[in-house]
């Protein structure tokens, strides 16, 4: 239900913000930093998530970004159609790249965000490649959180395998355990807070049991996908991203963004901040200190 938390903590340091996509959709954001005067100061931050992952990916981060005692930011993130407080869709058609893109516009426009420094995590980062074509001028800066322009099949059938077996979860202690069986040894740098962190970000409690988060519909465009499918290629929209102040960062353990994608990727845009997450797989936690010393670097190098 609407407006009710999601999980076991109950936060106080974002506003919720519910607004209508084009099409009417309820779709959903969190607004961290939006009533601090200091904040305005500064160009606000918009979280984008994965395929299955919502705003809560990003809560930590977005605690300290947008409480940061020198220079605190406004925090977006936003949960797409499908996911987290957002309205699942009828159509099932709809959860695509060009639509979940129209979707962070419409955001923006509703919450008053003329121009921005983007985050986007996997999926949120291929976003952000349709977003330097559809809108140029929104983006000031983008970090882009273990993607790029040629996503690796192999990390994608890892992908669909894991939501495929969500298991039937009675206790948030299995859900962190759970998580941990199956990305443990991607994740060894990961304490047990940053575990429990994770599971209240991808699971719900509903009906007495914990489960995942999102649409189980949006896991169908992967089940076409096998070993012999051919790569996706956004090189040409990646060219959109050159003007742009850019991070990325690549996970250790990353098997969806390979070493030779990444290092390209700083080929054609010389002036990209190249960082690598030690002891993280697919997708790197950002609010761990490594990570957050370097996303403070790059934004505060912006405005």
């Amino acid at each position: 239900m609407k407006g009710q938390p999601l999980t076991r903590a109950t936060r106080t340091s974002f506003a919720e913000r519910y607004f209508p996509a084009s099409d009417g959709l309820s779709l959903y954001a969190r607004d961290y930093g939006h009533d601090n005067p200091q904040a305005k100061r500064t160009l606000p931050i918009v979280c984008l998530a994965g395929l299955s992952r919502n705003s809560r990916d990003f809560h930590l981060l977005a605690e300290q970004l947008s409480a940061h005692p020198e220079r605190p930011r406004r925090v977006v993130a936003l949960d797409y159609r499908g996911r987290g407080f957002s309205d699942w869709d009828p159509d099932k058609s709809h959860y695509q790249l060009p639509i979940e893109a129209e979707d962070v516009l419409t955001a923006c426009a509703v919450l008053d965000v003329e121009q921005a420094i983007f985050i986007g995590t996997s999926r949120g980062g291929l976003i952000l490649h349709l977003l330097a074509a559809m809108r140029p001028t929104l983006l000031r800066g983008v970090v882009l959180n273990d993607i790029g322009p040629v996503v690796e099949t192999t990390g994608l059938l890892l992908i669909r395998q894991y939501l495929e077996a969500q298991p039937v979860l009675q206790s948030w202690d299995e859900a962190t355990e759970s998580l941990k069986r199956v990305h443990g040894a991607s994740f060894p740098a990961l304490g047990q807070a940053d575990w429990d962190d994770m599971a209240e970000a991808i699971f719900r409690e509903k009906d007495g049991a914990i489960v995942a988060d999102f649409d189980p519909a949006l896991i169908e465009p992967l089940r076409s996908i096998s070993e012999d499918s051919p790569m996706a290629d956004l090189w040409t929209l990646y060219e959109g991203l050159k003007p742009v102040p850019l991070m990325a960062i690549r996970g250790e353990n990353s098997a969806i963004l390979s070493p030779a994608t990444f290092a390209e990727m700083a080929e054609r845009h010389p002036r990209m901040r190249s960082v690598a997450a030690a002891g993280q797989g697919h997708a790197p936690l950002l609010h761990r200190p490594d990570l957050l010393a370097e996303i403070l670097g790059f934004i505060n190098g912006i405005s």
